[in-house]
């Protein structure tokens, strides 16, 4: 049993995942908690996770020190790292800021827990506070260009630190390092393949509504809700009732597409267009916040409109059924130390007061996960493999006010980008494209005549379960083809701009 200690990091979750997938049993315990929780189990190693928090702000979250003494192998990460070197007498202090990929170079080949790395390799940082002194008895085995810190041990008790995070995918020999502090926690490592099973998760439905509830389920169209949908379906049968809400925020062709899904599944959707509702309560709505929560409470004003009409029938629904995976709920601040990103609609910008109990069965899973639960459940590919959509839809791709004229502007943006990236063969290699439009104003020449136009980013990633994020090397030719086309053939339009950041710092969306 390893434990990890959650300081409220958006990838502490990842972690057990990772370890899961090398044979080891896990368990998250919260800070105040750590002590109790290690005395009462049978520890062989313990990781102290990330988090936002400053280690020398006054009430950040700590373990008791004396986990230090256990002669138990302790592994941080990020903010673990900093609380190790501030509790045993080291100095922390807000200092080199460093997001995104940076290059390690390891000066200790020969430590346990560098054995089968490269000299040289990318990690992924995200941290605004550094080490700048070490506590008694440590060494350095890593570090970055900006940072001298970034990887310590202390040999004789089995203490190591990162200032990056080798849980997530796009750090290179993450998890060799992870597998190596397995290794000095004594535990054999067993690639454990996935252990998901539809059964189970089907019984978990079946127990939770009951055999006579039934549960309307919010679709879109989605990776997610299709496959939260369809496991439903297979669980309660016609018990399960899917609502598309038609807000006329999605992608074009959504409506027939989510038609065409449950056609498969042999489920009728209900579809409810609330087109003309949703752009008025939009309407002079500039903050992002804002918009998710006006979306998700009239999602659930919907919902439960449909319920009463099903109750009408004496069709008794106690349930919404909502495609809610992993990402969704740690970026709305799903832990108790965690950081608000942004309120997801279906998590964070929910009202208080519902009369709809939610059924989430995505909840703990990451995006690729999903993807394996609608393989498993026979999902046709060219359902579970499409991009991801928001829930909120064009309204958190378009910066400032939704008004009509933007939203047709940036459906034909967005209409643009797919065409090409589809005629280029790249669209099935990318995770996430789309267009978004700024509210920032440029000037631009267009017939010899000055024109002061919005300018669009374009955004597009690699990615693999939401948690980080590469920018995709576009070839110039199809930059430059999406670019033309679009101040071209959209009016009010005056320049494209590419966007290369990462996760972090920046999230997927830019809302």
């Amino acid at each position: 049993m390893i434990i990890i200690v959650d300081f409220g990091s958006q990838t502490t979750h990842l972690i057990a995942r990772r370890l899961r997938e090398l044979g080891v049993g896990i368990k998250i315990v919260h800070p105040e908690n750590a002590l109790k929780e290690i005395n009462q189990t049978k520890v062989n190693g313990i990781i102290l996770s990330g988090g936002p928090a400053s280690v020398y702000e006054k009430n950040a979250p700590a373990v008791n020190k004396k986990v230090f003494l256990l002669n138990i192998p302790i592994l941080g990460i990020c903010y673990g790292l900093q609380l190790i070197t501030h509790l045993l007498k080291g100095k922390v202090v807000s200092g080199k800021k460093e997001y995104g990929p940076t290059k390690i170079k390891i000066q200790n080949p020969k430590s346990k827990i560098t054995e089968g790395l490269q000299e040289k390799f990318t990690v992924w940082m995200s941290h605004g506070d550094e080490v700048i002194k070490l506590p008694k008895g440590f060494d350095v085995i890593g570090s970055s260009d900006g940072v001298p810190f970034a990887f310590i041990e202390n040999k004789d008790k089995k203490i190591y630190g990162l200032q990056f995070h080798p849980e997530v995918e796009h750090t290179e020999f993450g998890s060799q390092i992870l597998r190596n502090f397995v290794r000095v926690c004594g535990n054999k490592i067993k690639n454990q393949k996935s252990k998901i099973k539809i059964e189970e998760l089907e019984d978990n439905i079946r127990k939770i509504v009951g055999k006579k509830n039934y549960v309307i389920g919010a679709v879109s169209g989605g990776v997610d809700s299709t496959v939260a949908a369809a496991l439903t379906a297979k669980a309660i049968g016609k018990r399960f009732i899917p609502i598309y809400v038609d807000n006329g925020l999605m992608r074009e062709g959504t409506r027939k597409h989510v038609i065409k899904i449950f056609k498969k599944i042999g489920i009728k959707p209900v579809v409810v267009n609330a087109v003309g509702e949703t752009l008025s309560r939009l309407r002079k709505i500039t903050d992002s916040e804002k918009k998710r929560k006006i979306i998700g409470n009239l999602y659930i004003e919907i919902f439960e409109r449909e319920m009463k009409k099903l109750l009408a029938k004496k069709m008794v629904v106690k349930y919404l059924l909502q495609g809610t995976i992993y990402s969704d709920v740690i970026e709305s601040q799903g832990t108790k130390h965690s950081a608000k990103i942004k309120s997801h609609h279906n998590v964070g910008g929910l009202p208080k007061r519902m009369k709809l109990k939610l059924l989430e069965p995505m909840r703990n899973f990451y995006k690729d996960e999903v993807r394996e639960i609608g393989r498993k459940l026979g999902i046709p590919s060219e359902f579970i493999n499409r991009q991801p959509f928001p829930g909120p839809g064009y309204a958190v791709r378009i910066r400032g006010e939704v008004t009509k004229k933007r939203l047709e502007m940036e459906k034909k943006a967005d209409e643009i980008v797919l065409f090409e990236l589809e005629k280029a063969g790249i669209l099935p290699c990318v995770f996430l494209s789309f267009p978004v439009m700024t509210n920032a104003f440029s000037t631009a020449v267009k017939g010899d005549g000055r024109q002061f136009g919005e300018v669009v980013a374009l955004r597009v990633i690699d990615s693999k379960d939401v948690m980080t994020s590469n920018w995709t090397r576009l070839p110039y030719e199809i930059l430059q083809k999406i670019s033309s086309r679009i101040v071209n053939e959209i009016p009010g339009v005056s320049r494209v701009v590419y966007d290369i950041t990462t996760k972090p710092p920046a999230t997927m969306e830019w809302e």
